[in-house]
């Protein structure tokens, strides 16, 4: 059973929800976050990520920073971007990007169901990004950053969802993005049903936000220290979430650039290649260019289509202006959950045995991109500081859930999900 309540949220008021609303602390470095706060000293990333708001070289884990973002956060409550509810209710948030909808129930999940195994996890944290986030809901005395969480497809709570979507938005805008925001108060009537839902289905699974959920654990136990009693009555036994059908959720690719080939030349690396995949040139002169490349096709959109794989066992890698199509030897495919996962089989066969790449966590010659950015940022990126690129096929939610339900981990940057929640719009006070 997954324990989920209902909370009494500050939130963005619909007239400042557009301009507040932020992605996450971490879809961005600090020099991008400072350009966003610096053109929009409203965004809620000014407390996300509070370094931005003290000179460079300044250490982000310098408790003066959480300090700021406490003390911005109370005054973003005073001067009105914010309302605070007075009973506690669930929310709906209704994300539209590119005509497909998802749609989340906004609440507070029970810490103890995190640390039993409850809340299913598939990715390790680092304690360096722990710490941080420990420092920052202690900073706010806040959760400020909702723990995306995916769950098995109810009719019920489809249902329940529709008939709330009837009513009226709280806050309803579209980002720069594209990407439309809608939020509703779910009716009282509604949250028993809603409760009993999530206790039936049992397990949910962390989709983002590891280090957060780690983090809002880490505070809790602590207070239960302090106060000398493990009995789960307090707010911070709680972490914010926004919960999703797996039916409703898109994930996109994580593709991986290399810095350098660990010594090869492009020829003795692209032997390796062939001696472990089939290998092929991607060629296409009706695209116009020779060799032929996405950033320099009269029709780019076409050549990425072109160019991305098709089916599991094949990836694209990228190397000296060529794209190659490579596919793994059904022989070399294992089984089991973790093993079979395209990332997985890359890092076995390639990674560590051609390029010395033992751990991808923590090696700095490797590097992610999620696959919203597109194939030419890999093509950009071998231009300016990589030796090569890869191009992998998206991981499945039921891979995901079949990892996470082996109590096994993910290959590191395994999953990107699209479109991001935005923090701001609901915050839940410890």
């Amino acid at each position: 059973m997954t324990t989920i309540k209902p909370f009494k949220a500050v939130r963005a008021t619909a007239e400042s929800a557009p301009t507040v609303a932020a992605l996450p602390y971490d879809v961005q470095n600090v020099t991008e976050a400072r350009a966003i706060v610096a053109s929009n000293p409203r965004s809620f990333l000014a407390i996300d990520e509070p370094v931005v708001n003290f000179p460079e070289g300044t250490d982000p884990f310098d408790l003066l920073v959480y300090l700021k973002a406490g003390s911005m956060l109370r005054d973003k409550k005073t001067r009105g971007d914010f309302t605070a509810d007075e009973t506690p209710s669930f929310y709906l948030y209704e994300l539209t990007m590119d005509g497909r909808v998802q749609n989340g129930l906004v609440g507070c999940v029970a810490i103890d169901d995190y640390l039993n195994g409850i809340v299913k996890e598939h990715e390790s944290t680092r304690v360096d990004k722990e710490v941080d986030r420990i420092n920052h809901v202690r900073g706010c005395e806040a959760q400020t950053g909702p723990i995306f969480l995916a769950h098995h497809f109810d009719e019920t709570l489809a249902d329940a969802y529709a008939k709330v979507k009837q009513g009226e938005p709280i806050f309803d805008f579209t980002a720069d993005d594209g990407v439309r925001h809608r939020g509703f108060i779910i009716p009282e009537g509604l949250t028993a049903t809603i409760i009993e839902r999530f206790d039936a289905l049992g397990r949910v699974y962390i989709a983002d936000g590891h280090h957060r959920v780690a983090a809002a654990a880490e505070v809790a136990k602590a207070r239960r220290v302090a106060r000398g009693s493990s009995e789960p009555t307090e707010e911070s036994d709680f972490f914010l979430a926004v919960l999703f059908a797996d039916s409703e959720l898109k994930i996109w690719p994580y593709e991986r650039v290399v810095k350098d080939l660990n010594g090869l030349t492009s020829e003795e690396f692209m032997t390796e290649m062939r001696s472990r995949f089939e290998v092929e040139e991607i060629v296409a002169p009706e695209f116009g260019c020779e060799p032929f490349t996405i950033r320099g096709a009269n029709d780019p959109v076409a050549a990425e289509e072109l160019v991305k794989p098709r089916a599991l066992g094949e990836f694209c890698t990228y190397l000296d202006g060529r794209w190659y199509r490579c596919f793994i030897p059904k022989e070399n495919i294992p089984e089991g959950p973790r093993e079979s996962l395209e990332a997985q089989m890359l890092q076995r066969q390639l990674f560590a045995p051609v390029l010395g790449i033992a751990d991808p966590r923590r090696s700095p010659r490797i590097d992610f991109i999620g696959g919203i950015r597109g194939l030419a940022e890999l093509e950009r990126r071998c231009d300016e500081d990589c030796a090569a690129a890869f191009a992998l096929s998206p991981t499945s939610i039921d891979e995901l859930f079949a990892v996470a339900d082996a109590n096994l981990l993910m290959p590191p940057k395994s999953t990107w999900f699209e479109p991001k929640l935005r923090s701001g719009l609901f915050i839940h006070e410890i």
